[in-house]
């Protein structure tokens, strides 16, 4: 989402880095070329005005002015103010409740409904017991929407069937869930294609009837800057206590996430970045401001690899490599593990690549997809003997393969000598690890001195 926005200020710092020192004349250039690129990508005007005064303070300061590295200077000037716009640290959920009360707000289509279903499957992945409540009554699809969405994850959905009543609803699921053991409560409220007085009358009366501890608005960020006019009026209605970005993944130009904050002075909480029920994610301001520098995230990236991979396959990946045992099917179960991590653009997107622009990510991503599935349809074609043994392989049986996955001979052979070089590298790799260990290699006590990284 934050491709132009991180491309362009990218430019701007490499050009920063051409100066020897920071200088008036040169700050200046490149802070109007900052302003350009911010409203390039649809950050509100006011918004704008107070960063770049912001920056240019900071900037024009006489420590910055000494310094050595006029490009790293800038960068982190830069970092610090987009770190404070974003709303400076990450703000987790308050679920104190007994139990604890979650309001999803929202206009229609901005992904209310779906957030309600991500959030219990996050929270279920915290240990929590959630209950999910079907109090938006006017859509006609909205209650069904949501009881589909509970069955795919396993969640329970409380509504009353044919009731237009939302506090009778919102008593009984409260009700529901102290009795049945649910520890949050999480409230699929009403949405309007705008806001009126009618949607805000019902939504303020579950606010003050049931107090909840969280009324988050989900805002989708393909908005722009109507997005800002919605943070706004919901906040001075309802006193928000944060914001869900949906469609972060998207290609909205990114002025939503930087704008929305400043104007409702309201964090955002969470974040959402796939269709699929499991991408709902904390949000992180500094990480944020790594990414769209072009830093990577390196932190996220790790945290999701724990949450994905599991630690016994791991460990059985690892001694069959030891013995270059490492068969098709291992290789299939590991390339489903890594689409577990989402795409191979947003994991780009979270590695810190310098010179990668949008163009040469979307490339090295396309291009990457087409060849998983192609070795997905190669792996697809063995038998189970074949995928257990790699070693069962000869030409006829490649011919045969070849034929069920429609990949050309020669495309067969490469993937198969790739593979065995895969097996064979691994295999190198543990002997190293078990060489260290054992002492047969000395790695030099002052190595970090010499590899600072």
């Amino acid at each position: 989402m934050f491709d132009n926005l991180s491309e362009k200020l990218q430019d701007i710092i490499k050009k920063a880095s051409g100066n020897a020192s920071l200088t008036e004349e040169n700050i200046t250039d490149a802070l109007r070329e900052v302003r350009r690129a911010l409203l390039e990508a649809d950050v509100s005007l006011k918004v704008v005005k107070i960063f770049m005064t912001s920056l240019k303070e900071k900037a024009l300061g006489e420590n910055v002015l000494r310094g050595v590295n006029p490009s790293e200077q800038f960068v982190k000037i830069v970092h610090d103010e987009l770190v404070n716009i974003l709303g400076k640290e990450n703000s987790p959920l308050n679920l104190t409740g007994h139990p604890s009360i979650i309001m999803m707000l929202g206009l229609q289509g901005s992904g209310k409904t779906t957030s309600a279903a991500k959030l219990a499957v996050k929270l279920k992945k915290e240990g929590k017991n959630p209950l999910l409540v079907a109090a938006d009554v006017y859509r006609p699809a909205a209650i069904t929407q949501l009881k589909t969405l509970g069955e795919q994850i396993n969640t329970p959905v409380f509504t009353i069937e044919n009731s237009q009543n939302v506090q009778n609803i919102v008593s009984g699921a409260v009700n529901y869930a102290k009795e049945n053991g649910f520890n949050v409560v999480i409230i699929d409220t009403a949405g309007r294609l705008q806001i009126d007085n009618e949607m805000m009358a019902e939504l303020l009366l579950i606010d003050r009837a049931f107090n909840p501890q969280e009324k988050l608005l989900v805002i989708d960020s393909m908005l722009g800057q109507q997005a800002v006019s919605v943070a706004e009026n919901f906040n001075i209605q309802l006193d928000i206590t944060g914001i869900v970005l949906t469609k972060l993944d998207g290609d909205s130009r990114g002025g939503a996430a930087l704008s929305v904050v400043y104007s409702s002075g309201k964090p955002v909480k969470l974040t959402g970045t796939g269709e699929k029920l499991d991408a709902l994610n904390d949000f992180h301001p500094s990480r944020m401001a790594d990414r769209i520098l072009g830093m990577g995230d390196i932190v996220s990236l790790v945290e999701k690899a724990q949450e994905v991979f599991d630690e016994k396959q791991a460990k059985e990946f690892e001694k069959k490599m030891e013995k270059a045992e490492f068969s098709y099917n291992d290789f299939l179960n590991m390339q489903k593990q890594m689409k577990m991590f989402g795409s191979i653009e947003n994991i780009l997107g979270m590695l810190p690549i310098p010179g990668l622009n949008r163009d040469s990510k979307e490339l090295i991503a396309s291009e990457g997809e087409k060849q998983l599935k192609k070795i997905e349809s190669f792996i697809s074609s063995m038998t189970p003997k074949e995928r257990a043994n790699p070693s069962l392989i000869n030409t006829s049986r490649k011919r045969r393969i070849s034929m069920g996955s429609g990949i050309p001979i020669n495309e067969v052979n490469q993937i198969i000598t790739q593979f065995n070089q895969m097996r064979q590298m691994m295999k190198g790799f543990s002997d190293i690890k078990k060489k260290v260990k054992s002492g047969k290699i000395k790695i030099p006590k002052n190595i970090g001195n010499r590899f600072p990284f």
